[in-house]
């Protein structure tokens, strides 16, 4: 049955009796990206078509208050999210193509929530008050107070806010501890009197919480233990603001933390936060998460004059930077100098690696050599992209912020499924879990799954 949602009241329509077929066990979607944050859900089988308006293959539709751009996460049949709520019912949100860069003020109090539905039924279980009072930090007009999505073990659930901490629940929304980690001001490296709030989120690992707070004062990457968010260890990066995801890449034997970054990218050792090496060459505006794929670790991003493609070799120790003129070294698999992606991460599915960039151009390559094999517009259409693609089911589905999901088929040959269309603006990355697409937009959740009559 189909659960339209309004807060936490669910209406039951008898008008749209949609029994959910069977579909493939739940594996979990703990963090951003999902597992290892690579985007990608094995074994699981979304649907490829559907539609809001007429409930086709809508299985439920929640609202969620305030704004905000973090993604869902689940765990078993528990589906996690935040919001950053405050007294204006219709916060200020600029979406699309522009040159423009203005932060937005916003001084009245902020709810930064916490959130806990069924995955099935879109029911919200329950909601925890984090934090309250005006934000530290103003946000860029496409941002919001609530960007960095949270990341669970299945015992703890982090949840990031930027300048206003770092919470740690139970699945049951009872608080566990929290940390205070300081005014986090992430915004123009040119610029430091603008500011456009944090995104990097949190992900857990081996009982440790890996932070990476990239700001324009005292950048740093740290570990805390998950059980009670002591400090591990702390290690100091001399960069400007970035709003990558840190990643875990275990290889030979060795667990390294991988995170992107201006002035430079770099790997640290899991245990210590030991700097293993870094890479300079990149964009000034670094968003991207980094991936493992094919046992290479893949870097990119793509703000003023550098646009770099980075796949890794785990090996790599201290400068791996490259020669001028050069595309590979000894830790360097392969480079693209010119075709990197500015704010959603890549994707590495199968033999191959899709690039899409913010201006919806996609091009594909050939994972392990780095050989083109297709660069196209996605859906012939110029649409803005913020919101990284997640894959299962050999598709891709890639979403524009004016609310469009485009469905390719993944190979050596593009192919556009479908486009499927939310009918709100969308900057939140889907979540894939249970056989359902879970699409978070401006004012709704969404579980979207097949239908059988």
């Amino acid at each position: 049955m189909l659960n339209l949602q309004r807060g936490s009241a669910v209406l039951s329509l008898a008008a749209f009796l949609i029994p959910i077929g069977a579909v493939a066990a739940a594996p979990n979607w703990p963090s951003f990206r999902g597992p290892g944050g690579t985007g990608v859900a094995a074994g699981q089988h979304p649907p490829t078509t559907w539609e809001v308006e007429k409930g086709e293959n809508l299985q439920w539709k929640t609202a969620i208050p305030g704004l905000a751009h973090s993604s869902p996460i689940v765990w078993g049949d528990r589906l996690f999210l935040t919001s950053s709520v405050s007294s204006n019912p219709d916060p200020y949100l600029r979406i699309g193509l522009y040159g423009a860069s203005p932060d937005h003020p916003e001084d009245i109090e902020h709810d930064f929530r916490v959130y806990c539905l069924d995955r099935k039924s879109g029911k919200i279980l329950w909601e925890k008050s984090a934090h309250k009072g005006i934000p530290k930090i103003k946000r860029h007009i496409k941002s919001s107070h609530a960007n960095s999505t949270p990341a669970t073990d299945g015992k703890h659930l982090v949840s990031f806010f930027g300048s206003e901490g770092l919470y740690c629940h139970d699945l049951e929304g009872k608080l566990l501890w929290k940390k205070d980690l300081g005014l986090l001001d992430a915004g123009a490296f040119n610029a430091p009197e603008v500011q456009w709030a944090f995104g990097s989120s949190p992900i857990i690992h081996d009982g440790q919480v890996i932070v990476q707070c990239d700001v324009n004062n005292q950048s740093f990457l740290a570990s805390l233990a998950v059980e009670t968010g002591k400090e591990s260890w702390r290690t100091p990066r001399d960069v400007f603001a970035c709003w990558g995801t840190p990643t875990i890449c275990t290889s030979g034997g060795q667990t390294q933390i991988v995170a992107n970054g201006y002035t430079y990218m770099g790997g640290y050792d899991f245990k210590t936060g030991k700097e293993l090496w870094r890479l300079s060459g990149g964009g000034d505006v670094p968003v991207p998460t980094p991936f493992v794929a094919h046992d290479l670790i893949f870097i990119t991003n793509a703000h003023g004059p550098l646009r770099p493609i980075y796949a890794i070799r785990p090996s790599a120790r201290g400068d791996i930077s490259l020669a001028k003129g050069k595309k590979s070294n000894e830790f360097i698999a392969w480079s693209e100098p010119k075709r990197g992606s500015y704010i959603p991460t890549s994707i590495a599915y199968g033999d191959h690696l899709y690039v899409g960039d913010d201006r919806s151009i996609l091009s594909c390559y050939d994972a392990k050599s780095g050989k083109k094999v297709y660069r196209k517009r996605l859906a012939g259409k110029k649409n803005a992209y913020s919101a990284s693609p997640v894959a299962a089911d050999g598709k891709i589905y890639f979403t524009s912020e004016e609310g469009e999901i485009h469905v390719i088929k993944a190979g050596p040959v593009y192919g556009l499924l479908a486009t499927n269309t939310m009918g709100e603006p969308c900057l939140a990355t889907p979540a894939i879990a249970g056989g359902m697409i879970y699409v978070r937009t401006s004012k709704h959740l969404y579980g979207i799954g097949e239908s059988t009559d």
